[in-house]
């Protein structure tokens, strides 16, 4: 293709009725004061969308306009390019054809970019305009850093030799960031950041160490290395957590901040002594993502609303349940966003604190000093809250304590592990609440799980297996056939999987009148009729069968998580 012309952007979009002269004229002096580029000055001021720049650039100079989002992506092709030369020139090697290569680029006006791109790839190129936004995450997805942690554990590995090493030295020496082991952690932590992992798993097995990352819930290998580094990052992590180093027989607890690609992360670190060495367990918390919002995380419309009016009321128990992982701190936190007004006072009482929330008090329980969850509650009590969040109901005292607080004018949030909404009254009866407390203060009780999205990039029609079929039924009857089902058949943007992200499924219990009295008598079987009565088959099953005729998840995925609370 012929080198392309410098043209101007504004007067583009005001010739294609995108934009206003006023507006152009407020950018082009809001671009002089900030320095900022001013397609991003149009973007942010919500003149013109990411889509339409591109758009209009590729209407303008009669080139394509690329979807990343549907673009199998070619790896081996984008590697053309090495990772900094594909960020500073904003492009992407798309496809080879007839010894031309199309170079997707966010800025296709850029001749500097064009002729440096040209004698880099060494070949005729030909210019695709692609969102800024997604070129960006493509990057992030495809220059991933499995072959430099490969090198890096091997370095280590070289540099240990029989494994004599001071390590509590090495974590004291200068110019540590050159040390092997602080590049091999530093790549780790950049690779689950650009992959969205939300556990690092370091494992000793007999004859090799395995790092795995879980993404949307499911655990994927990252790479395995030669177990002789596995004593040499245990003990490095130990002392970025600043935990007993010497001490290797007992499970530690800890935490640390990192920074990873202009990301502030927080590491919650677990060690537990195993047959071949010590395993460690990062749990990687973004504190630069800010949190969720209700209206966010996948909860039906409805739900939402009714779920807001209550956690508006001046008192009650609001419990939150489902098992470890799916979701109930997210949906808290989320919570506590729409409380959190100069009117109210926030108080959190949590193991551990996961995420710091400005204007909210969170307090960290620590066993080791005594400060329970019920020590911490009765003095949290005495400085005048209007909400109180404990992390878990873990005991008979905290539950009781949180309730008495519901019983006299606080808004108190908790969790609980149980299956479903419909239990979890007698889950708490059976943990020694009184009837008439349990009735009283409790308001209402949503029980939620995690399950994963298919990849929009890649998702098609998929065909039932009888045992899939079967299982609908039970939901949609005779109409199971007259609907249409997806999967994802794997791409380069969902790492081959076909899932890419999860959202929650949600089920809700409302303690109405009717439902309180049942809690008050003895049988147990007639509180268990009277609930779902009041739950209108609005179950999790019924949720997880919406989402997956919705073309959302999958009936295999639904399934999955249905099985979770199936007799």
């Amino acid at each position: 293709m012929p080198r392309p012309e410098k043209i101007r952007l504004g007067e583009i979009l005001v010739q294609q009725k995108l934009l206003s002269e006023e507006q152009l004229q407020f950018a082009l002096a809001e671009q002089k004061r900030t320095g900022r580029k001013l397609g991003r000055v149009f973007i942010e001021n919500g003149f013109v969308t990411e889509e339409q720049i591109s758009g209009a650039l590729a209407k303008q100079l009669n080139i394509p306009y690329i979807n990343l989002k549907f673009f199998n992506i070619n790896s081996a092709l984008v590697r053309l390019l090495q990772e900094s030369q594909a960020r500073r020139y904003r492009a992407i090697v798309l496809e080879e054809k007839a010894g031309t290569l199309m170079v997707g680029t966010a800025d296709p006006t850029d001749l500097y970019a064009y002729d440096e791109l040209s004698r880099l790839l060494k070949s005729n190129i030909s210019l695709a305009v692609v969102n800024e936004g997604e070129l960006l995450q493509a990057i992030d997805r495809i220059y991933r850093r499995t072959e430099e942690i490969t090198d890096f554990a091997r370095e280590l590995e070289q540099e240990l030799g029989d494994g004599n090493v001071d390590f509590g030295a090495l974590g004291l020496a200068a110019g540590l960031e050159e040390a092997p082991i602080v590049k091999l952690l530093q790549s780790v932590f950049d690779d689950a950041t650009q992959v969205r992992a939300s556990d690092i798993h370091i494992e000793p097995q007999a004859e090799r160490l395995q790092i795995r990352f879980r993404i949307d819930g499911v655990l994927h290998m990252q790479t395995e290395a030669d177990i002789k580094i596995a004593s040499s990052l245990a003990l490095r992590l130990k002392l970025m957590a600043d935990l007993d180093i010497s001490e290797k027989r007992l499970p530690q607890d800890g935490r640390f901040a990192i920074k990873v690609r202009q990301q502030q992360i927080d590491v919650r670190i677990s060690t537990m002594p195993t047959q071949f060495g010590e395993s460690v367990v990062m749990r990687l918390l973004n504190q630069s993502g800010g949190m969720l919002k209700l209206d966010s995380i996948g909860m039906p419309p409805a739900m939402a609303k009714k779920f807001r009016a209550i956690i508006n009321r001046p008192n009650g128990l609001v419990l939150v349940t489902g098992p470890t992982g799916s979701g109930k701190t997210t949906t808290l936190y989320g919570a506590l966003a729409e409380l959190n007004t100069l009117e109210r006072k926030l108080i959190t009482v949590e193991d551990p604190v996961e995420y710091r929330l400005p204007g909210i008090n969170q307090v960290q329980i620590n066993d080791k000093i005594e400060l329970s969850f019920a020590r911490v509650l009765r003095s949290a009590l005495r400085q005048d809250p209007d909400v109180v969040l404990v992390g878990e109901m873990r005991d008979q005292e905290t539950a009781q304590i949180g309730m008495r607080a519901a019983l006299t004018g606080h808004l108190v949030l908790s969790t609980l592990h149980t299956n479903d909404a419909v239990s979890t009254p007698i889950r708490l009866m059976d943990m020694g609440v009184p009837r008439y407390m349990m009735a009283t203060s409790l308001q209402a009780v949503l029980a939620q799980r995690l399950v994963r999205v298919i990849c929009e990039s890649c998702a098609q029609a998929h065909e039932l297996t009888p045992a899939e079929h079967e299982w609908l039924k039970l939901e949609l009857a005779d109409t199971v056939d007259s609907r249409r089902y997806l999967h994802g058949r794997g791409c380069s943007h969902c790492n081959g999987t076909g899932y890419r992200g999860r959202t929650g499924v949600y089920e809700m219990l409302e303690m109405t009148r009717a439902v309180a009295d049942a809690a008050n008598h003895e049988d147990p079987a007639q509180f268990l009729k009277i609930a779902q009565a009041e739950m209108g088959g609005h179950t999790l099953r019924r949720h997880a069968v919406a989402l997956a005729v919705m073309g959302k998840t999958t009936v295999s995925e639904a399934m999955r998580i249905s099985n979770q609370f199936d007799d």
